[in-house]
């Protein structure tokens, strides 16, 4: 197994598993895919693909049908049989043209359908439509949650109507929080996404940054929107700008 991350850990682009054993078709997807700013993964088997799939599901999978191991037809199967994989994005790529594989193929629950030799573009295309339907918190540009906007493209952060000054790994931990409020994330989670996994940085360096973030973010009697929960972590507060 192969992965290709030229956005680096820092960055919070949707994540798309490629699962292909042709290595130059798998390389022409990920540096294609890469050009489009996701972060990619690419896995050469379909077994290796599934144990990769349950551990860490990425926001989209482009899936070969004939694949050693596990074929992409089983692994599809299986994705749609468990809850937490059951809405997860599947193109799949086949050499397969026939009108019965393809309805074939979407029957177990692939959502699109390509045909070898295709156009690289025309996937390309096909993946931002995926994602724009059932992620589309990951593709926007400007996420807003309550009062505080965030803009990825010019990062700068405003709430109500000011602008927020942070640093970029302030920002960074903004970002990715606000992208999943509710959701609880341990310092090791937050190390691995926000400073890398190589960062030689002890957990309580997160604390530091999370109590600078808070400061830049509320002032006076403004609601802090960031949740400490015990002995897990923290979370973006999904209640805020409610009520």
């Amino acid at each position: 197994m192969e992965i290709r991350d030229r956005l680096g850990k820092h960055s919070t682009a949707p994540r798309v598993m490629v699962v292909e054993d042709e290595a130059s078709l798998s390389l022409l997807l990920a540096y294609n895919l890469e050009s489009e700013g996701y972060q990619v993964e690419s896995v050469d088997r379909g077994d290796e693909a599934e144990l990769k799939l349950k551990e860490s599901p990425p926001d989209l999978v482009i899936l070969d049908w004939m694949l050693p191991g596990v074929s992409g037809f089983e692994i599809c199967r299986r994705l749609r049989s468990r809850e937490a994989t059951r809405s997860l994005p599947i193109i799949m790529l086949t050499a397969r043209g026939e009108e019965s594989e393809r309805i074939r193929g979407l029957s177990v629950g692939a959502d699109d359908y390509v045909v070898k030799p295709f156009s690289v573009p025309e996937l390309m295309a096909r993946v931002r439509a995926l994602l724009r339907r059932s992620r589309p918190e990951r593709v926007a540009n400007v996420l807003l949650q309550g009062d505080i906007t965030l803009d990825r493209e010019t990062k700068r952060v405003h709430r109500a109507g000011r602008e927020i000054h942070l640093g970029p790994t302030e920002f960074r931990l903004l970002e990715y929080l606000i992208e999943k409020p509710g959701r609880v994330f341990s310092r090791a989670q937050l190390l691995d996404t926000v400073w890398g996994m190589s960062a030689e940085i002890d957990e309580r360096t997160v604390d530091v940054h999370i109590g600078r973030l808070r400061k830049a973010l509320s002032r006076g009697r403004e609601r802090d929107p960031l949740r400490t929960v015990r002995g897990s972590g923290y979370s973006f507060d999904e209640t805020f700008g409610k009520s």
